[in-house]
């Protein structure tokens, strides 16, 4: 058979020409794999984990596996939430804590930023600032506690303080990267259109360090709520840590768990938050979100 009468033959047979009845091609639907998968609402999926381990939870303590002196039962805790909610113990408890979160975060951060400003932005401002900000980093912040108490007494300064020094140096070292992280290319592109060194620092150097300054921003949250339980932990007559003290001297395991989970709920608030700033701040900006 020659060549010619093979390929003849072949395109009558295709189905793609139609042979010699002229059907149309047979579309096949493909539903891409991560199509099936997200069938199942995401937010399902998210809660197996938690409401997992919750079970897992009350059946030990239900069997008496857990003994309540080392871990309260979730229904203990909820009914001891509930008494703490109903009272206004908990909610000023919060409302304290908060207060101090957001005065030391509001003063770390213009710190941080500021200094990572002139670090960044000038060869001079980095010989002046970085290996100060790097040598006093080193330095645990905990640590610090005793010489806050000597210099600004035992009130609210000192609890601020320690904040301001946890969120500060994490903003310092990330709005500094993302600044230095700024392509190259796209100052020499700001350059050639014409833009001098403040609109270059405007449009080329800032956008483009934001995403180092998200991230830092949320670093900061997470060190802002840890360094509020040793704040609270001097001296304090009101916020979660000084509940969550007077339930260490009584041995009320089930009120320690209450303001754990306060910190956690507000610790994935604040991330929330950042997470929904990054979103309206950084949409030029294409991630992957996963498959």
């Amino acid at each position: 058979m020659s060549v010619s009468s093979s390929a003849d033959a072949l395109a009558e047979s295709s189905p793609v020409s139609g042979g010699a009845s002229g059907a149309a091609p047979e579309l096949v639907t493909l539903v891409p794999v991560s199509a099936r998968r997200r069938s199942v609402p995401r937010w399902l999926r998210r809660t197996v984990g938690p409401v997992g381990l919750l079970v897992l939870w009350q059946v030990l303590s239900g069997t008496g596996v857990l003994h309540p002196d080392i871990l309260a039962s979730p229904g203990t805790i909820a009914r001891t939430a509930g008494g703490l909610v109903s009272d206004g113990t908990l909610p000023s408890a919060m409302l304290v804590s908060v207060q101090r979160v957001l005065v030391g975060l509001v003063l770390g951060g213009v710190v941080g930023i500021a200094l990572a400003l002139a670090s960044g932005l000038s060869r001079l401002g980095e010989d002046l600032v970085d290996a100060t900000v790097q040598m006093l980093r080193s330095i645990p912040w905990v640590g610090v506690i005793p010489l806050f108490i000597i210099w600004l007494g035992i009130g609210e300064a000192p609890k601020i303080a320690l904040i301001a020094l946890g969120v500060a140096f994490h903003l310092y070292l990330n709005v500094y990267a993302g600044i230095r992280g700024v392509d190259a290319q796209l100052v020499e592109a700001g350059s050639s259109l014409g833009l001098g060194r403040w609109g270059l620092v405007r449009h080329v150097v800032l956008p483009g360090a934001l995403p180092g300054a998200m991230t830092g921003l949320r670093y900061s949250l997470a060190t802002a709520w840890l360094a509020l339980v040793f704040g609270e932990s001097v001296n304090a007559d009101d916020g979660i840590g000084f509940l969550m003290n007077q339930a260490r001297e009584f041995f009320r395991t089930d009120v320690i768990v209450v303001c754990l989970i306060v910190y956690a709920l507000l610790g994935l608030l604040a991330d929330f938050l950042v997470r929904t700033l990054e979103r309206l701040l950084l949409q030029w900006r294409p991630t992957f979100t996963g498959q």
